[in-house]
């Protein structure tokens, strides 16, 4: 199958939480992002990354049903909180990078 450099092959949601500390209380803000895999990249709500520079991908799952993706790049790995099973995910990366 072949894809354009700018079609996304694969996708993958991703959770933010931000805790912002008022004068008497405490709120919590909860946003979803979107991991992106293209041909010769992958890109994140903040980064971007060659595919050359991406070196891993990984996933932690917890027992409540979220887990922990890891992105393993040149820059160092990021984290990034999902509650969805990124196995086509990683698959689709893989298939790339073969």
């Amino acid at each position: 199958m072949i894809h354009s450099n700018n079609e996304a092959i694969a996708a993958l949601t991703y959770i933010v939480v931000e805790r912002i500390m008022g004068w008497y209380e405490q709120t919590t803000n909860r946003t979803e992002h979107t991991i992106l895999l293209y041909p010769n990249r992958i890109a994140t709500a903040k980064n971007k990354f060659n595919l050359e520079h991406v070196h891993d991908l990984s996933y932690k799952p917890f027992s409540g049903g979220t887990g922990l993706f890891y992105l393993h790049t040149h820059q160092g790995v990021f984290t990034f909180e999902i509650e969805s099973d990124p196995a086509d995910f990683i698959s689709a990366y893989k298939n790339l990078r073969s």
